[in-house]
C-alpha cells in the first residue's frame, strides 16, 4: 500500500454560477498509446451483450483494431437490451475480445433496440460515480456489486429533476435538461494541452484525469455533461476558492493506493484517504486514468428537489 505520485499540475480555475472547473495539465509526456471509445467505434470496435439472452453486469468488448482502447469509468453505452455504464476503466488490448463489468442505468427495459451499443454523449454524473466508487472499493470487479446503488441513484436523480422516464433511463434525465446544460456548457471550455479537470460544487469535488491530452479532449465533453447535471442542483451557490481545490488535490495525492487485477490490461488502482475515494488504472509505472471524489467528510451532491423545467421562469 502506497500513496499516489500525481503526474499533473493545476491550471487556473473557471467559476460560473457557483460551479468551478479547474484544468489539469501533464507534468510529463505520455508513453502508452490508446484511443477512446468514440474513436474506436469509428474503426470497427464493438460492445455487445454477453450472450443472446444477455447478462446485466457484463458486456463483451470486441477490438479488431491494431491499437489499445481505453473505456472510461462511468461512460454510458446506449442500446442493445438496456443502457449500461462502465464500472471501472478498462484498457482493451488490440485484436482481442474481453468481458467488461458494467451497471445498468435503464431499469425498465430488457429488450433489444440494436445489436451493438453506441456511445452516449455524456458520462454518468459525479454523484453516481462517487457512490459507485465507494461501493466497489473493496471488490471492483465483482459482478453486480454496485447495481442497486446505481438504480437507486438514477431514480432519485430523476425525481429531483422532475423527469419521468418510461424505462427509468439516466439518458432521459440528460435529454430533459438539454437546454439548461447547453446554456452552461460554453462557460467551461477545454484548454489546449489539458489532460484532466477538477469539478468543485461547494465542498464536493470530482477529479478526472487521463495520461494523454488528445484522449481527454475526446472525453471532456462527456464528463462535462455529467458535471453540469450535478451543477444544475447547486447553481448560484458560493463558489469554491482555489485553496479548496488545492487542498482536495493534496488529499488525493496523500491517499492510500492499493493495486489489484484489472478487467483488461494494466492494474486497477483504488484510493482511500481523508475525505477522498477514487479509482484508476496503471500500465507499468504510468498512470493512465484517475477519478477521485470527496467522500465521508465531503458533502454530497444531493440537495433538495429542484423545480421542473416548466416551472422555471
Amino acid at each position: 500500500m502506497t500513496t499516489l505520485t500525481a503526474p499533473f499540475q493545476l491550471g487556473e480555475p473557471v467559476a460560473h454560477r457557483g460551479a468551478v472547473v479547474a484544468p489539469l495539465f501533464p507534468r510529463r509526456a505520455p508513453r502508452a498509446h490508446y484511443v477512446t471509445l468514440d474513436e474506436a467505434l469509428e474503426r470497427g470496435f464493438r460492445v455487445r451483450e454477453a450472450s443472446e439472452s444477455g447478462s446485466v453486469p457484463e458486456l463483451i468488448a470486441q477490438n479488431p483494431t491494431d491499437g489499445d482502447v481505453l473505456l472510461y469509468d462511468g461512460e454510458e453505452l446506449i442500446g442493445a437490451k438496456q443502457n449500461r455504464i462502465l464500472n471501472v476503466t478498462v484498457l482493451v488490448a488490440a485484436e482481442s475480445m474481453l468481458t467488461i463489468p458494467v451497471s445498468c442505468v435503464e431499469q425498465g427495459r430488457w429488450s433489444y433496440r440494436s445489436d451493438a451499443f453506441t456511445a452516449a454523449p455524456h458520462a454518468a454524473y459525479p454523484e453516481l460515480r462517487r457512490r459507485k466508487a465507494e461501493r466497489l472499493h473493496a471488490a471492483p470487479l465483482e459482478p453486480g456489486a454496485a447495481q442497486h446503488v446505481v438504480w437507486d441513484l438514477v431514480d432519485e436523480k430523476a425525481e429531483r429533476h422532475g423527469v419521468h422516464s418510461p424505462t427509468q433511463a439516466q439518458a432521459d434525465i440528460f435529454a430533459a435538461r438539454g437546454r439548461e446544460l447547453e446554456e452552461l456548457r460554453s462557460a467551461f471550455p477545454l484548454e489546449p494541452g489539458q489532460c484532466g479537470a477538477v469539478l468543485a460544487l461547494g465542498e464536493a469535488m470530482c477529479l478526472d484525469l487521463v495520461s494523454r491530452p488528445d484522449a481527454f479532449a475526446r472525453l471532456y465533453p462527456k464528463l462535462l455533461e455529467g458535471y453540469l447535471l450535478d451543477a444544475l442542483e447547486r447553481l448560484d451557490g458560493k463558489a469554491a476558492g482555489g485553496e479548496r481545490v488545492e487542498g482536495f488535490l493534496e488529499r488525493v495525492g496523500s491517499a492510500r493506493a492499493t493495486r489489484g487485477p484489472s478487467a483488461g490490461l494494466g492494474e486497477d488502482l483504488r484510493l482511500r484517504g481523508e475525505s477522498v475515494v477514487g479509482s484508476g488504472l496503471e500500465l507499468g509505472d504510468e498512470l493512465l486514468q484517475l477519478s477521485a471524489f470527496t467522500s465521508e467528510g465531503g458533502r454530497t451532491l444531493r440537495p433538495a428537489r429542484i423545480a421542473r423545467p416548466a416551472a422555471r421562469g
